[in-house]
């Protein structure tokens, strides 16, 4: 690669960092950096790539909140064992599933993400108090840990944004405490995602570990911003990656 490229791979990645660490979807930037700077690479390494850099960030903001903020530990780290596992069976299936099926979905599920979150202005902006119930807390463990990790693996754009939306409904939290028990599901999908792909021997080793230093920069000062500016800068960075994603798989879809 180009030194070049390589320097606006590296800022790419700062920047995912950032976004992944306050609401989810970084890999909306860090990805498309990925392939445009890196071209004739197979999606696979780009893939792999991308969630090298993605873990290094995502544990760094797990940290961070953990200092700072109260996220579920319970919900999250029971979430995060499942979640290691079924997003490597994503990851397996990657190669079968055509995301160009799945693209008019996931839009549509953002959509109805968007219209929840400007339709319950709200949602999010302090903590609800829930009555959890087995079902309750059950759904907040299997829908993140199974169902979000899963697609995580397969393909993977607005992971995060999804796990806060279902923390926030489902368990009443606020976006900053949401985003924080987020990070740490979101570890354990791109730690099952990563050894599939590392045995696989798609992972650029070298450009990875530069990305994931970069990352964890901007992982750190996300997360800083977030639990400083509070929920409703949350609210803010979630409709504006909500609403990024759509246009990005709306325009490679029908573009």
């Amino acid at each position: 690669m180009q030194v070049e490229h390589v320097l606006l791979l590296l800022v790419a990645a700062t920047a995912a960092g950032w976004v992944d660490a306050v609401v989810g979807g970084g890999g909306l930037i860090q990805l498309p950096a990925l392939l445009v700077l890196n071209p004739g690479q197979p999606v696979a390494t780009a893939l792999a790539t991308n969630k090298l850099g993605s873990i290094a960030g995502t544990s760094s903001a797990a940290v961070a909140y953990l200092r700072r903020a109260k996220p579920d530990l319970r919900v999250g780290l029971a979430a995060a064992g499942l979640a290691v596992c079924c997003a490597a069976g994503g990851a397996v299936c990657a190669a079968a599933i055509s995301s160009q099926v799945l693209t008019p979905v996931i839009m549509v599920v953002l959509l109805a993400v968007a219209a929840i979150v400007v339709l319950k202005p709200d949602l999010g902006r302090e903590p609800r108090l829930v009555l959890r119930t087995r079902r309750r807390v059950a759904a907040a463990v299997l829908v993140p840990g199974v169902l979000i990790a899963f697609y995580d693996g397969l393909v993977g754009p607005g992971t995060g944004t999804f796990l806060v939306i279902v923390f926030t409904a489902v368990l009443g939290l606020d976006f900053v405490n949401a985003s924080a028990t987020s990070k740490i599901i979101n570890t354990g999908t791109n730690l099952g995602a990563l050894t599939v792909f590392a045995v696989q021997g798609h992972v650029l080793w070298a450009i990875g570990l530069a990305m994931a230093v970069c990352n964890i920069v901007g992982a750190q000062a996300g997360a800083r911003m977030a639990i400083s500016r509070g929920a409703g800068f949350v609210r803010v960075v979630l409709l504006c990656v909500v609403s990024a994603l759509v246009v990005k798989l709306g325009y490679e879809r029908f573009g």
